[in-house]
């Protein structure tokens, strides 16, 4: 093999070799300078305190139009114009369409030309009938010309009050080409185009009433009794979430209870109305309902980012000032000689030592804990394992095992840097190690 070849093959051996110490010694290495017996943990911590928890029912509902009306013409003809803007805002009596009225009109000046002439026959009948009751002519004219007369006052009468019966109708018809908003709201998309002939079955827009709207929404059967005992003791209030949880409207108000509880689902539906003074809320939308029932008053809650769920149920990593009796031995060695080590520190340092200087250690204890419901957003109820003022971690939990030193700090609080003598005590022990090594 010639020379270069040997001079490859020894610096391959030497990095595989390189490589295989630095595997199989990396462990050890994290192992002595990571996990100290008195390193504290620095943790988020939070006292559990006593709230008035409101107690809410959630379902799904839809949202409803207060008024909805499909806008139909009450007289045919011919569509000349438009008069509103799709989507926008209208007004009640606001003019949304108007059809050609020509027709109508002439019907109203026959109508009124009708009433004339009748007007003028009745007054020749009613002279002729006051002459012949004159009593210088009655002697002369015979009764049943009396009668007859009077009788075609009457019929003249009739005929007049015919006719403005007539106009009355043909200015009702004619008024009804102008097509008119019968409620406030918005308007939606138009179904016909001006020019078309319409009849009085035609839809030209449909309007809704948004202001206030409506909500349906229904509830399992078990909850009618509390619901209409809460009802009876004080108007309810019913809040619109969105995906998020997040409340988007939160002053609707309980109207109705339903009257009966439909048996295939086992609910029954309830009617909140809502000011929705935004529009935030639309006729058809899809809503997440919030039903508050009542008020829990002093429960004990802590942040939802506390409780853990385990193998057992649901815990909490509890701050304590001694070192719990079951606590694992974080110095327990890997060798025989890392044992022998770790009692030389373990005679040397006892447990719960307080360094010089420094406030008295702390450690955590996996607290079992039964919850109830939420409290709010970012909140549980717990019922039995804490009391108040108990201090629970809420961040740096996966770094916790039973009877941990930690360094308890407040939300938003930043471990402090080390000092200098904390610095020159974790350089000579990372020496000593390296020697040893």
């Amino acid at each position: 093999m010639s020379r270069p070849k040997w001079i490859l093959t020894i610096v391959g051996i030497v990095i595989v070799l390189l490589i295989l110490w630095r595997i199989f010694s990396g462990p050890g290495k994290s192992n002595d300078f990571g996990n100290g017996a008195d390193e504290a943990v620095p943790v988020t911590v939070v006292p559990a305190a006593h709230q008035n928890v409101p107690v809410y029912l959630t379902s799904q509902g839809t949202v409803q139009a207060l008024n909805t009306v499909n806008v139909q013409p009450q007289v045919s003809g011919e569509l000349l114009k438009l008069d509103f803007t799709e989507g926008g805002p209208v007004k009640k009596g606001q003019v949304l369409a108007e059809i050609d009225p020509r027709t109508l009109q002439a019907q109203l000046d026959q109508a009124m030309a009708k009433r004339a002439q009748d007007q003028t026959q009745l007054a020749t009948a009613r002279a002729n009938y006051e002459r012949s009751e004159d009593p210088k002519y009655k002697q002369y004219v015979p009764q049943i010309d009396r009668i007859t007369q009077k009788n075609t006052v009457a019929q003249y009468q009739a005929a007049v009050a015919a006719d403005n019966a007539s106009i009355q109708d043909t200015q009702v018809q004619l008024g009804f080409t102008k097509v008119t908003s019968p409620i406030d709201g918005l308007a939606g998309i138009r179904q016909v185009d001006p020019g078309n002939v319409i009849a009085t079955t035609t839809t030209i827009v449909t309007v809704t009433q948004t202001q206030p709207i409506y909500v349906i929404f229904t509830l399992a059967g078990k909850y009618l009794d509390e619901v209409r005992a809460a009802q009876a003791k004080a108007p309810l209030t019913v809040s619109i979430l969105d995906a998020s949880n997040n409340v988007i409207e939160g002053d609707g108000k309980l109207l109705v209870i339903g009257n009966q509880i439909d048996p295939s689902t086992g609910s029954f539906q309830l009617k909140a109305e809502f000011p929705n003074g935004n529009n935030q809320l639309f006729p058809g939308q899809y809503a997440n309902t919030q039903l508050q029932v009542s008020v829990d008053a002093d429960a004990l809650v802590v942040p939802s980012a506390a409780v853990q769920r385990g193998p057992n149920g649901d815990y909490v990593w509890l701050v304590t000032d001694k070192r719990p009796e079951n606590a694992a031995d974080s110095s327990a060695p890997a060798s025989s000689a890392k044992g022998r080590r770790g009692k030389r520190a373990a005679s040397s340092a006892p447990a719960d030592a307080k360094p010089s200087g420094s406030r008295p250690a702390k450690y955590v204890t996996m607290q079992p804990v039964v919850t109830g419901g939420e409290a709010g957003d970012a909140g549980i109820i717990v019922t039995h394992g804490l009391k108040a003022g108990d201090e629970v971690v809420t961040a740096g939990q996966f770094r916790l095992k039973q009877g941990s030193k930690v360094n308890p700090m407040k939300p938003g609080e930043v471990p402090a840097p080390p000092t200098t003598t904390e610095i020159k005590a974790a350089a000579k022990a990372s020496g000593g190690r390296g020697r040893r090594r």
